[in-house]
């Protein structure tokens, strides 16, 4: 059993018995990590709230690390990054609980990756000081892509397609996994940008719906068992 002081980003949480939360979390120090949080769904004074586990909440946390594969147990905990907007704002909260879905499925690594901890966290924050964000979840996903191993090979960008499942662009575009024409044209657009650049790229309704799917299936095609996210339609309302 060691202890350990970390970064922490709650991906989900799940209740546990009636009074008792399990609560995954990505760990700077230590990657993904579950803990259990005995009693915290009892009215009491002091000790851990509930409201430090909602989704992507940023935080700085003190924990007991089992090394057995066993739930871990956090002794203290306060948040690291305060949002301002994020639980004020019903788009933003939408926006999050569909990513906190999409990351508890994406990532599995137990161990430190200071590269994806940082994207994640400054994603976040870039998120919550930012008003024009329709258009932020799909880039957030696609350079995800750079930490888990799969994003676009940019290196032959004039070909007439992309191939989802190779992750390249190709000019046989008749097959089962490339995409091409309109839907092609449209996913182009967030390749090589970053947060900054987001609000130039200009989405209508149904074409920020479809690059959404194409980048779904993306995610679908490079990650054993992925599972499309419940919140999917939840987001599509929000931004119609």
């Amino acid at each position: 059993m060691a202890i350990i002081s970390t970064k922490a980003i709650v991906l989900n949480s799940l209740k546990y018995s009636d009074t008792s939360l399990i609560v995954k979390c990505y760990t700077q120090e230590e990657g993904l990590k579950s803990y259990l949080i005995r009693g915290i769904l009892k009215a009491k004074k002091g000790g851990l709230k509930i409201a430090y586990f909602q989704p992507l909440t940023q935080l700085n946390i003190i924990a007991s690390h089992s090394n057995k594969g066993a739930l871990n147990s956090i002794k203290e905990v306060q948040v690291s990054n305060p949002y301002k907007t994020i639980y004020k704002d019903i788009v933003k909260q939408s926006v999050v609980m569909f990513l906190s879905e999409v990351l508890s499925f994406s990532i599995k690594e137990e161990e430190k990756n200071n590269g994806l901890f940082n994207y994640l966290e400054t994603g976040l924050i870039w998120l919550d000081i930012h008003d024009k964000i329709a258009n932020f979840h799909l880039l957030f996903l696609l350079n995800l892509t750079r930490f888990l191993g799969f994003y676009p090979d940019l290196s032959e960008k004039d070909k007439q397609g992309f191939d989802l499942l190779e992750g390249n662009f190709s000019d046989y575009t008749s097959q089962k996994n490339v995409i091409s024409g309109n839907n092609f044209y449209q996913f182009k657009k967030l390749l090589g940008i970053n947060f900054d650049a987001i609000e130039e790229v200009s989405f209508n309704k149904n074409e920020r719906q479809v690059v959404l799917k194409i980048i779904i299936r993306y995610f679908e095609l490079h990650l054993d068992g992925f599972k499309k996210p419940k919140s999917l339609q939840i987001l599509e309302t929000v931004f119609s």
